[in-house]
């Protein structure tokens, strides 16, 4: 099969399981990773089986498990074109709050994950002259007070300018997506005015759907009634 192939993490919910309905829609064959394999395997049946859709357990903190996703990518499907390094997870603010494992299992996911998740798919991104994503946030842009998820995420928006200097020249467009406040199980109440998962599913599906001498670095997306 010729059809290209798209790698998320965090694939099990919110905007991961959004972009993963929205690439199969476009004709992608969807490489599904997080941690949930329960619904991994539900949304792998609901987007065609394994011919169309693997479901891959995956802890994006754990270097041989991510390895492992992409050689099992390869393996199945043949070729890598996209790949989406989303998972990350929040904390609540205040510097006294959380616990320091909480905080370390944040920074382990947000930061050293999304580095891990780059590693194991630049090579196959390399041949495949293919398109790496990274999920950022407006809290990576500005300071917000008492966060260290704000910190993780300016970590991913050096991480995205970073990858993008090194591939260069490559073929390989990387590009920042930086949602606001979207109605994802980041936040434990859905609130009025916020995104939805969808809506940055199409930004995705925007940004891959350039033609290839266009490279969009960075998306900020923020909900009309946003005003910070």
């Amino acid at each position: 099969m010729s059809d290209p192939v798209f790698l998320i993490t965090g694939a099990s919910s919110g905007i991961g399981a959004a972009t993963a309905r929205a690439a199969a829609g476009a004709g992608y064959r969807v490489v599904l990773a997080a941690r949930s394999v329960d619904r991994l395997d539900r949304l792998a049946t609901e987007l065609g089986g394994s011919e169309r859709a693997l479901a891959l357990e995956c802890d994006v903190t754990d270097w041989d498990q991510q390895q492992a996703m992409v050689q099992i990518a390869l393996e199945r499907y043949g070729r890598l074109d996209v790949a989406f390094a989303n998972a990350g997870f929040g904390a609540a603010r205040g510097f006294l709050n959380e616990t320091p494992e909480f905080w370390r299992s944040m920074v382990l996911t947000n930061v050293y994950g999304v580095a891990l998740t780059i590693r194991a798919t630049i090579t196959a991104l390399k041949e495949a002259r293919g398109h790496l994503l990274l999920t950022g946030s407006l809290a990576g842009r500005r300071g917000v007070s008492g966060s260290l998820y704000s910190a993780t995420k300016w970590a991913v928006t050096a991480m995205g300018e970073a990858a993008r200097l090194e591939l260069n020249d490559t073929g390989v467009r990387v590009t920042l997506i930086e949602p606001g406040q979207v109605d994802t199980p980041f936040f434990d109440n859905p609130g009025e005015g916020r995104l939805h998962p969808e809506d940055i599913a199409r930004t995705v599906m925007f940004a891959v759907s350039q033609p290839p001498h266009v490279d969009i670095n960075e998306i900020l997306v923020r909900p009309t009634a946003q005003s910070n």
